[in-house]
């Protein structure tokens, strides 16, 4: 099995045309190993959801490839990118994202609905024990407070156990407590269940959780750090802003 779980080679990614023309991504390589829980960070505008949405195939790169896994995301048609999205990745947002007319169970549930597959009850039970979701699983979204409706998130991105997790400032709209609950999930799903999660973050504090760091700037990786702090992380960013 390939031992990278994502990578980007030599990608650019350009917005609008003329004067208007904005490259995001500028030429970058970088890649994810599986089992690994990789942040990415970088001031405003160093295209660290760019990157996030390409590695996903949410969005077309101008030049350059896309892999998860062997597969080259340019070579597949909108349906096989798609089956590969529902099948492989998992994706948790800043905005929940939730359906207000479900339950937290079938929120959870619904990427498997969706691609006509029966939860794997066991799997199921356990990410719901983990999340400390298991006697919210009736209530819909709006009976539930911000960190639970994010843990509900973080579960429908885990249940059909992608290969992969995106995580787009997954603790942006939670208090330290919350945040602190879903950070030590994602690191428990990769140090016990071996996923793979790549997560987006301005948080020095959510940065420290994961086991190594991508700085970007301007497009291009300009840095990584391996087993951070907080501490070392905000001096890192110091740096780069200057």
């Amino acid at each position: 099995m390939n031992k990278t779980a994502a990578r980007a080679e030599n990608v650019t990614k350009v917005y609008g045309w003329g004067e208007t023309r904005v490259t995001a991504l500028d030429g970058i390589s970088v890649s994810f190993d599986r089992g690994d829980f990789t942040a990415v960070m970088g001031p405003s505008g160093s295209g660290k959801s760019t990157l996030m949405h390409c590695m996903a195939g949410l969005d077309e790169v101008t030049e350059g490839s896309v892999y998860i896994g062997d597969q080259d995301l340019s070579s597949l048609n909108d349906r096989r990118l798609t089956r590969l999205r529902r099948e492989r990745v998992g994706f948790i947002f800043q905005a929940f994202n939730l359906v207000p007319t479900l339950t937290a169970s079938e929120n959870i549930t619904l990427p498997l609905d969706l691609a006509g597959r029966k939860p794997d009850h066991q799997w199921f039970e356990q990410v719901v024990e983990t999340l400390g979701l298991s006697d919210r699983l009736g209530h819909r979204p709006q009976e539930l407070s911000g960190g639970q409706q994010q843990r509900v998130a973080a579960a429908r991105a885990m249940v059909t156990r992608p290969d992969l997790i995106f995580a787009d400032e997954p603790t942006g709209n939670l208090d330290s407590t919350a945040s602190a609950e879903l950070l030590e999930f994602l690191q428990s799903a990769v140090d016990e269940y071996g996923q793979t999660i790549v997560m987006v973050t301005h948080d020095a504090v959510a940065a420290s959780y994961s086991d190594r760091i991508v700085f970007l700037a301007d497009g291009k990786v300009v840095a990584t750090m391996v087993d951070p702090t907080p501490e070392r992380v905000l001096d890192r960013i110091k740096e780069l802003e200057h």
